[in-house]
Parts: C-alpha cells; structure tokens; sequence
C-alpha cells in the first residue's frame, strides 16, 4: 500500500493525502476523514525516514512495553536494555496503553527508526498472520505467547511462564494448606489473555482435587489495576460469601485485594490467605508479606534478547522457551490442615 494507492481509494489527490498525513490545516474535515478512513482500514504505515536512508546499517532494536502502569515490566525493562547495550546494539523503547496496537506502533516503529529486530513486551495472544504482514524484523514476544492466534510455532519467537500450570501450582499450594474455599481473583475470564489462562490454571486445579466450582467466588476486576483489584474485593465482601484464601492472579491485584480485607475487618492470614503471581519487589516489603510465585524477570529480558540477536545476526530461527517461576512462601497463607 502507497500514499498513491491511498489517494485513489480515497478519491482525492497524492497532494491531499500528503497534507493528512502532514497533519496540516490546509484539507476539509470530509477529505481529511475520508482518507483517514482508508489509512485505518489498509493498516497503511507512513515511512518517516527517508531521511536517514543515509545511513549505511542501523543498529536499533524496538522494545515495544504494552501496559504503562504494569510494575512488573520494571526489571524486564532494565534486563533487555542491559543485554541489547552489552550486545553492541541500541535500544529504541515505546510505551503504549494497554487499548493499544503493539503490533502496528512497532511497525511504525521499525520504519521510522530502521529497526533490526522488536521485542514486544506485553502484549494480544490472539496475533493472525495477516497482522504480522506489518513487520518485516524479527520479533520476540516476551512475557506471554500467542495461545489465542493462529500463527505456527515457526513464524514467531516467545519466551514466558506456563500461566495456566503456574496458576494450578498457586491453587494447589493453598489446597496443601487445607483451604477448600478458594476464591480467584482474575481480571475477566474470557479475555484471551494472561487472565484466561490463569483462571483455567485455577479450574483445573479445583476439579483435579474435587472441589466443586463456585462462581460466586470468580472476583472479576476488568484489568489488573490494583485500584480496580480492591473495588472488586471490596463488593465480594459485602455479598458476604464465604471463603478462606483468595488466588490473585497478580502481584499488584494481591495487594488491591489485601487492603480491601483489611479494612473489611479480615485479616490476613488469620482468617483469609492470599497467594498470588510475578515476584514483584515491593510485595515482599507490604504487611504481611506476600506468598507468590516469582517470574524469573531478569531471565525473560534477557533470554528474549537473546533469541532475538540470534536471529539477528544468523544463529538461529524462531524459537519458544518456558521458564519456571519460583515459590516465596511470604507471610500471607494460613496453614489450616
């Protein structure tokens, strides 16, 4: 798709598209929305570098972080910096809203920067082959894979935690302490994201011990926000359902949730425990500490950039690792057996 191709499907002038594209005064709200149109339905990408074709090889590498308020990307972060920094390269980092396309702000990336390659921090399960047409790089899903899409193992790269197996892993620490009634708190179930699979993880656990699926204990927040994890602990407690451990899907939702036991007159652990995962920083300084199971952030930056290099520099091919998580048993479980 060209800025020619754009004028026709437009009905106007390469000059009138120029000038959209420009941002410039000069064009009427009907030509300007029409060619806009047209922009978003092609997933036309405007190429802003033509100025630094000049340039004999780039040596910039895109991290793309979906989620500008997500703690957890912190280390990750500094991780991917450090290792594309040791590797001889340049890091060109964006952060987008979690509303957000990651896919087409790296393709607008890679064009105005000349990217080599794109780590995508965060981001959809759900890529399609169409989508990918974006990017002409190599790329690396770091912190989650593609479940929900219907791209082959070979067409990209990812490196992350089993959610659905570490989710079962949080359940089944909790059924190990003797707690029966376990309540879930995730964002939404059927979002085909991280929060899916964790909630899955937590079924599968209850069915495997024989204990009976409540709905009325799935707290579901709409996001991972920890403002949003507390509102919807807060209304589970005023429906006065009883439970004695809750499995928060994050870190952050754990702490969200604690607060809103605390002040609705429960404590924790005496009489509700709360396990979560990420391993974030500062849930190992709240009151009481939390019992989580911690992603191996260093490791995923790095590991990430590493795949990605490989491809790079002609190593190596699309591939897909899985790390562990590790269990910090905090202070927030009640041994109840």
């Amino acid at each position: 798709m060209t800025i020619k191709d754009i004028a026709k499907l437009s009905g106007v002038s390469v000059s009138t598209v120029s000038r959209v594209l420009n941002n410039r005064p000069d064009v009427s709200e009907v030509c300007r929305s029409r060619v806009n149109a047209v922009i978003q339905s092609s997933n036309y990408i405007p190429n802003n570098s033509a100025r630094d074709l000049v340039k004999t090889r780039s040596d910039a590498i895109g991290l793309v972080v979906r989620g500008v308020s997500n703690s957890f990307y912190t280390d990750i972060i500094r991780s991917i910096e450090k290792s594309i920094d040791a590797a001889g390269y340049t890091m060109v980092m964006r952060h987008i809203a979690s509303c957000d396309d990651e896919v087409k702000c790296g393709a607008e990336m890679e064009r105005e920067k000349r990217l080599r390659g794109i780590v995508f921090l965060g981001g959809c399960h759900d890529y399609t082959k169409e989508r990918i047409k974006l990017l002409n790089v190599p790329f690396v899903c770091c912190s989650y894979t593609n479940r929900y899409g219907n791209l082959d193992d070979d067409e990209y790269s990812s490196v992350s935690i089993a959610d659905e197996d570490e989710a079962y892993k949080a359940v089944n620490e909790l059924y190990r302490n003797g707690h029966r009634r376990i309540a879930a708190l995730i964002s939404t179930p059927d979002d085909w994201s991280i929060s899916q699979l964790r909630y899955r993880g937590y079924r599968r656990a209850l069915e495997e011990h024989g204990l009976p699926f409540d709905e009325s204990l799935v707290v579901s927040a709409g996001s991972f926000d920890i403002k949003d994890a507390y509102a919807a602990m807060k209304e589970q407690l005023n429906r006065n359902c009883d439970f004695t451990a809750v499995f928060a899907i994050a870190d952050d939702m754990a702490i969200g949730a604690m607060k809103a036991l605390r002040e609705g007159g429960k404590r924790v652990p005496e009489d509700c425990s709360v396990i979560a995962i990420d391993g974030l920083t500062v849930s190992d300084y709240i009151q009481p500490t939390l019992t989580t199971l911690c992603q191996p952030m260093r490791e995923m930056g790095q590991k990430s950039v590493e795949i990605l290099l490989d491809m790079i520099e002609g190593r190596g091919e699309n591939r897909h690792l899985t790390l562990e998580t590790k269990l910090r048993r905090g202070a927030s479980v009640k041994d109840l057996s």
